[in-house]
């Protein structure tokens, strides 16, 4: 028997049983298919949480009051940590090295009302540097002027949904809106943005630091976020910033975290997510694999005066072995492309419904999906496959 032979013995002996091929063809491709979508899900998640911090340049430094872990002494003895004011702010842009802009950060939620429209939104005081560092841009109008950071103003910058809602069909420049018991002058709408690290920037509001404090009674800042000169001196940013305040506090009191540590645990968590969805994912194919493997032995037991004659007519145990190993990985292969096929098909699906996450499998995904397919058939067929070797060729013949 040529490979020719055993690939269309192997072919007729599936479509005789179209029925029995045709349920283990579709468990292997649902496996494959499994793969191929949780692995875009899990790699899209990864693409759009990247994006999002690439959207606003790769120089960032964030500092926030307090500590991420504790050492030392016990909690309650010693005081507790200082806030983070403006003044700490204003020290770290002038007194650190490496720092281009600065702009702090205060958030709150308010209703936002003009007339009879309302809605309750995101409020966030900062200061003019905001623009650079975030990466907005103005649509129209001006942003928050340049101004000291602890002098207040009645002025407003709307994102351009929050415009759109609150003046659908107006012109929202000039006009004056409510934030809370606060009357607010609108002097500029933002370019269309969308979600920029956790923030909806097109549905905020956005007013000057110290008027944002006094609005919602706070004397602590949110966040200082730094812009650093040059991508390099980020660690050296990070290390003067972090030195700085513990010299003005007297303590260690804060956390500053770069934008690259930030973006390294995400790609690390996300990835392993990615890959622990595949690995689930993947039990399906063992689960059709067992399955390959008992139609298999059905059609061995229905085959054995066909085996006997391949036997009496000359065919080796290696021959026998290749004819039944070849149906079982023929099955599972045409199940591997079916599941390609319909993973990428789930996937444009999920696209169209959510465009916002770029979902898409890794290469790495699609080929292990494919030759897992392959490796199943082969793996599960070789019960099968040993148990026709082994038949006695007159007892084949005679049915037994």
């Amino acid at each position: 028997m040529t490979a020719g032979d055993v690939v269309g013995f192997a072919f007729r002996a599936l479509r005789g049983h179209r029925l029995r091929t045709a349920l283990s063809l579709l468990g292997v491709s649902i496996g494959v298919a499994a793969v191929i979508t949780l692995t875009a899900l899990g790699e899209g998640a990864r693409r759009y949480v990247l994006a999002q911090f690439a959207a606003v340049g790769s120089n960032m430094v964030v500092v926030l009051p307090g500590r991420a872990e504790t050492t030392g002494a016990m909690p309650g003895f010693g005081g507790t940590p200082r806030d983070l004011t403006l003044d700490d702010a204003l020290a770290v842009a002038r007194g650190v090295p490496g720092v281009d802009k600065a702009a702090p950060l205060v958030i709150g939620t308010e209703t936002v009302a003009f007339g009879a429209r309302r809605r309750q939104v995101a409020v966030a005081g900062s200061s003019h540097e905001m623009l650079e560092v975030r990466r907005l841009s103005v649509a129209r109008g001006r942003f928050l002027p340049e101004q000291p950071w602890d002098r207040g103003a009645p002025v407003v910058v709307l994102g351009s949904k929050l415009a759109a809602e609150l003046f659908p069909g107006a012109e929202p420049l000039g006009q004056v809106v409510r934030i809370g018991d606060w009357r607010m002058r609108v002097i500029g709408v933002t370019a269309p943005r969308g979600q920029q690290l956790g923030m909806d920037m097109d549905d905020v509001a956005i007013v000057p630091v110290a008027t944002a404090m006094q609005m919602f009674d706070r004397s602590s800042l949110f966040r200082l976020l730094l812009q650093a000169r040059s991508h390099h001196r980020l660690d050296t940013v990070k290390a003067a910033t972090l030195k700085l305040l513990s010299e003005r506090h007297g303590e260690e009191d804060v956390t500053v975290i770069t934008q690259d540590a930030v973006l390294s645990a995400f790609d690390s968590i996300l990835g392993a997510l990615t890959r622990a969805l595949g690995g689930l994912a993947a039990i399906s194919l063992a689960v059709a694999g067992v399955g390959i493997m008992n139609v298999m032995l059905v059609s061995v037991s229905e085959r054995t005066r066909e085996i006997g004659l391949l036997k009496a007519l000359g065919a080796g145990r290696r021959q026998v072995l290749a004819a039944f190993l070849a149906e079982a990985v023929l099955i599972s292969s045409a199940g591997g492309v079916l599941g390609l096929a319909l993973g990428f098909a789930a996937v444009q699906v999920l696209v169209a419904i959510f465009p916002a996450l770029p979902a898409s499998p890794p290469a790495w995904a699609v080929a292990a999906a494919f030759l897992m397919s392959v490796a199943v058939g082969a793996v599960f067929g070789v019960v099968p496959a040993r148990r026709a070797t082994r038949l006695d060729p007159v007892a084949a013949l005679g049915g037994r």
